[in-house]
């Protein structure tokens, strides 16, 4: 009679519950929950208690039933984001619901035996128990879980610290050892103007060497300034209107006399049109140092910037290449260009970046390319850019940099 009681008076039960639960100060979370949300797993709980207030022959595999429903409970809850206390004070909500339920029925049959009703409360305090310790040991578990799992991400989160600081290491040491590379040049080349028998040639030699170098102190004192701002959080974007095609034209032909020094070919190739909208001084930033770059790695053949727009694709992005006829490495096609220019380049440092040979006669120095590169990365993940790199051994390499035509917000 109690169990069919009990199974007839779930939905006043569980409205019951669902009031004493809102109306605690101390059981916050729920209130943002829809009433299937809150109501969860506990209609088939009582269902199962129902079950064993009946003494089914069933009562075993109901009893199981029971505890699985308080797991997910605990489970449901955790992720709905209750603290403990507050999965606890819901059983103790529905404990007191219950009791009264029984006691109601109590009262309406005064002929039921005293042992039966003794029994009845019982086994409820027994299974609102053994419900509480299964909500808390699935949510104990889950929250071990999830514990385990944010010391794996920090340690992950503190060896990608140490990689970046190690990275950031290297990249200034090359900047000094290129630094004193072009400085040493530049003091061989001075010393060497003051000789007064110096031939005519050799003085135009040492002149053009001169040049060379302070420029490339130029270039490279940029860089590591350019990176130090970078790295200190201290650029944004600037968004305005913008012609692509006519900007990387005009860098092509300022940079094409170092590409006639060294007896190659740079050639800009695409529409004679590409407005866009974006950082103007950064896009160009990124082009220049990719196309010194592969100026600086390329013995033979030369250099080519292309553009063209991707509306075909209809991605909303534009795109430029710089590709070359350098001796290449082996990088499949997309490889990232930190892990695989950075890397191939890093080699070659040595030595494309002498300050002097053996006997102190000056030679031509070049700018760092890690650093640059470097730059070049940060600057793509400022403006939402991707860059994707294609090379291998003795074919070259492309380098293809795509770039949001608008970005959200900017005006024009």
């Amino acid at each position: 009679m109690l169990a069919d009681h009990i199974r007839a008076q779930t939905p006043a039960l569980i409205a019951a519950w669902r009031a004493a639960v809102v109306a605690d100060p101390l059981c916050t979370t729920g209130d943002s929950l829809p009433r299937v949300q809150l109501e969860d797993h506990l209609p088939l709980w009582l269902a199962a208690f129902a079950d064993i207030l009946a003494a089914a022959p069933r009562a075993q595999v109901t009893s199981a039933a029971e505890a699985e429903a308080a797991e997910a409970h605990g489970l449901q809850r955790w992720q709905q984001g209750y603290d403990l206390h507050e999965v606890t004070r819901e059983w103790g909500w529905l404990h007191r619901c219950l009791v009264a339920t029984i006691e109601d029925f109590a009262a309406v049959h005064p002929e039921l035996a005293a042992s039966l009703l003794a029994e009845a409360r019982t086994k409820l305090a027994e299974q609102i128990s053994e419900a509480v310790s299964a909500s808390a040991e699935k949510y104990f578990r889950l929250e071990r879980i999830e514990a385990t799992g944010s010391v794996t991400d920090l340690e992950q989160a503190l060896a990608d610290v140490r990689e970046l600081e190690h990275r950031r290491a290297e990249l200034w040491q090359q900047a000094a050892h290129d630094l004193r590379g072009n400085l040493g040049v530049v003091s061989n080349v001075a010393q060497g103007l003051t000789f007064a028998d110096l031939p005519a040639g050799k003085r135009q030699d040492f002149l053009v060497l001169l040049r060379n170098n302070v420029r490339a102190l130029q270039h490279l004192l940029d860089d590591v300034t350019a990176l130090a701002r970078l790295q200190a959080g201290q650029e944004v974007r600037r968004i305005e209107p913008f012609d692509a095609a006519e900007m990387l034209r005009g860098l092509a032909d300022d940079l094409r006399p170092l590409a006639d020094d060294r007896g190659l070919y740079l050639k800009a190739e695409g529409g004679p049109l590409l407005p866009v909208q974006g950082d103007r001084v950064k896009v160009r930033r990124i082009a220049q140092n990719l196309l010194l770059n592969a100026l600086k790695y390329t013995d033979r053949g030369g250099v080519t910037v292309r553009w063209a727009d991707t509306e075909a694709s209809d991605d909303g992005r534009w795109f430029f290449l710089v590709e070359d006829t350098g001796p290449g490495f082996h990088a499949g096609p997309g490889a990232p260009i930190v892990d695989a220019l950075s890397s191939a380049t890093s080699g070659a440092s040595g030595s494309g970046a002498a300050a002097a040979d053996e006997d102190d006669r000056p030679v031509h120095q070049t700018r760092g390319e890690g650093i640059g590169l470097a730059i070049v990365k940060r600057l793509c993940d400022l403006l939402n850019a991707t860059v994707e790199l294609d090379s291998s051994e003795g074919q070259g390499t492309r380098v293809r940099v795509l770039v949001p035509r608008h970005y959200p917000g900017a005006m024009g």
